[in-house]
């Protein structure tokens, strides 16, 4: 559910790893207060780029991203996390040689009176971690390391979370219980904007979906229209859409 006001807008942003070569090539996206928003596309879209070029670890060469209207384009990511913006990158998500309660304090140390309170939060939300406040973080399983990043990012009580491809890897009961997670969160009136691979998947559970293609917006809609959608289908779904 969304309420209308306008939380983060990215306009016609360009941007890439190598001088000179734009990965993103003019890429647009609008979130709103409490939205869920699914990015898809095939491989080397742009997908993870734009969740980077957001946070601050990319350099936007042209264009610019706006957050509750003040732009915030090339900010750091410290400051990002401080104005309410989390985010959950694909790989190296967690300090392995760290304790899960020692990884959930960092999440929230720019705050860190606010620790017992949000770990209370957090436990509620992730039962299993609750279970597992003292052991080390490289112990966990893949999916038990994604709920901890995902714990992680929201100690700081974040109003919008950006997950780049929270179920790669996983087990397809684990790639569904990171969804499941993924609406909890949402529901709790924290806006989502979620790279995914599993496409069907992320498009039955997002308020609104972007299609990437060579680092442009190709299609946005509905997640339900772009899942019912013939050329989106054709061209990214294929009989994933088909299920359910």
């Amino acid at each position: 559910m969304t309420n209308g006001d306008v939380l983060i807008n990215v306009d016609n942003i360009q941007a890439g790893y190598v001088p000179g070569v734009d990965i993103l090539q003019g890429c647009s996206l609008e979130v709103t207060t409490g939205e869920l928003v699914g990015i898809i596309g095939p491989n080397g879209a742009g997908k993870s780029t734009l969740l980077k070029a957001l946070f601050g670890l990319l350099n936007v060469r042209t264009g610019t991203i706006e957050f509750r209207g003040e732009d915030i384009t090339g900010m750091k990511a410290h400051e990002l996390v401080s104005r309410g913006i989390g985010y959950v990158p694909q790989n190296e998500n967690v300090f392995p040689s760290l304790t899960v309660s020692e990884n959930l304090e960092m999440g929230v140390y720019l705050k860190p009176k606010e620790f017992p309170s949000r770990l209370d939060l957090v436990a509620d939300m992730f039962p299993r971690l609750a279970e597992r406040l003292g052991q080390r973080a490289g112990s966990l399983s893949g999916g038990e390391r994604q709920m901890l990043a995902m714990g992680r990012a929201l100690m700081m009580d974040p109003e919008v979370l950006l997950l780049d491809e929270p179920s790669a890897g996983l087990s397809p009961v684990l790639q569904d219980q990171v969804f499941v997670r993924t609406k909890e969160i949402n529901a709790t009136g924290v806006a989502v904007v979620m790279v995914e691979q599993n496409a069907a998947r992320c498009l039955q559970i997002c308020d609104r979906g972007y299609v990437l293609d060579q680092g442009r917006n190709a299609y946005t809609g509905t997640g339900r229209s772009l899942l019912d959608d013939p050329k989106v289908i054709e061209l990214y779904l294929g009989t994933l859409a088909k299920r359910g």
